[in-house]
């Protein structure tokens, strides 16, 4: 695992994804971050994301049509919702046992990603 130097502004983005209960994209981890940091720019905050990916503290989650998000490395595997109307994106936890039987006869999966869509709870009507 590389570790970065330790700065305030890495730190604050450290902090916000420490505390978040959902994945952060970009713009969610500035505009938090910028409360702990004043002035705290998006090229830093691309840095930051930039070392903590590297370092292994945090991953990228991907969902198709979506700018990257990114939450700590350490949630274990699970899945994601991605609400339609605010854009925000939830951590759907667990997994379905039979995913890997849909796969043809003689296929070995090795990893999967499953992405539900929808209306989050303070979106639905």
């Amino acid at each position: 695992m590389i570790r970065a130097r330790k700065t305030k502004q890495r730190d604050a983005v450290r902090a916000v994804l420490e505390g978040a209960q959902r994945p952060l994209s970009v713009d969610e981890l500035l505009k938090a971050a910028s409360r702990r940091v004043k002035g705290l720019g998006v090229a830093t905050v691309y840095r930051a994301v930039g070392a903590l990916v590297a370092e292994g503290w945090i991953e990228t989650v991907e969902i198709p049509g979506e700018p990257a998000r990114y939450e700590r490395a350490d949630k274990g595997h699970h899945h994601h919702f991605q609400c339609e109307k605010c854009d925000r994106a939830f951590d759907v936890a667990g997994c379905l046992d039979n995913l890997r039987k849909l796969a043809p006869p003689r296929f070995r999966v090795k990893q999967h990603s499953v992405t539900l869509y929808g209306l989050c709870a303070a979106c639905a009507p």
